[in-house]
């Protein structure tokens, strides 16, 4: 673990791949969540066809979304796993389009090597890995070699935890770091992502958001991924559909504890608590004046 000193608001370079970076720190970057599955928990089936996950995209894009983060198998719990030539089918043809146009940042949510590499070939720019780089290690070298971004989410599934979440941040993430290193990837291309749900209970959860300052000790910029998550499900009593508020709520809360990067399904909710976040944010002097 480093970075003690971190300083959350300040500019972070994101290195990408194809030569292409993103400033995280003095503004709230929005990652819309593209799912090219008919299963997913909360949007399955919505964007599963090609043309309607690409206009799925672009109206998340004009909403205000940096990132289009396409994902090609059902990470909910329960989920039929998919062979990695399904989710290569259909992952690829979107990335490809996506990345054809001018100025889409595009990531590609798996943990499979192969998929990973033929995501980076068809134009994507960052890898969003479950299973911080542990369930498939070879996936870390991929990334290294096409000097492409990682998202390194924490997972308590498949394994024994710590019985406190954030202690349990630290010594898996840890791990995901020094494989990380041991393949060569640059620490300017590393967020990190707490991986909210994910074998972790509703009051799990809450901690995590309370305590999510900790976790700056990283010395990597976060990412938030509550989106619809049950957690906020079990605050509310909202079902999967109308929690897009709740979504936001937790976002702003984030946000204020210095989280840099927000993957959602409703970028617009999320793009106008954010936008308030950052007002604040300005107002008291921590980051520059808002636009």
């Amino acid at each position: 673990m480093q970075g003690r000193d971190f300083k959350p608001f300040e500019s972070f370079v994101w290195q990408l791949a194809h030569g292409r970076t993103l400033e995280l720190g003095p503004r709230a970057v929005i990652m819309g969540i593209l799912n090219v599955t008919p299963d997913s928990f909360s949007d399955g089936g919505r964007h599963a066809g090609q043309e309607a996950a690409l206009a799925g995209a672009r109206a998340m894009r004009e909403e205000g979304a940096a990132i289009i983060d396409v994902g090609g198998e059902s990470t909910r719990p329960g989920a039929e796993p998919v062979s990695a030539e399904e989710e290569q089918a259909r992952v690829l043809p979107v990335i490809r389009a996506l990345a054809a146009e001018p100025g889409m940042l595009v990531s590609v949510d798996t943990y499979r090597a192969e998929t990973a590499r033929l995501a980076l070939a068809a134009g994507a720019h960052i890898v969003n890995d479950v299973w911080g780089l542990q369930k498939e290690p070879a996936i870390a070298a991929v990334i290294a070699a096409a000097g492409a971004g990682c998202v390194v989410m924490h997972t308590g599934r498949e394994r024994e935890r710590l019985p406190d979440p954030l202690a349990d941040q630290f010594a898996f993430l840890d791990r995901s770091l020094a494989v990380a290193a041991a393949a060569g990837i640059d620490r300017r291309a590393i967020v990190l992502d707490p991986g909210f749900g994910f074998g972790k209970d509703w009051q799990e959860n809450l901690q995590l958001l309370a305590g999510f300052e900790r976790l700056h000790g990283f010395g990597q910029p976060l990412v938030c991924g509550t989106s619809r998550k049950r957690f906020l499900g079990h605050v509310t009593g909202r079902e999967v559909g109308e929690r897009d508020i709740a979504t936001a709520a937790t976002g702003a809360i984030a946000r204020m504890r210095g989280v840099a990067i927000f993957r959602v399904h409703d970028v617009r909710a999320s793009r106008d608590a954010l936008a308030v976040a950052d007002a604040v944010l300005a107002a008291g002097g921590q980051i520059g004046a808002a636009p």
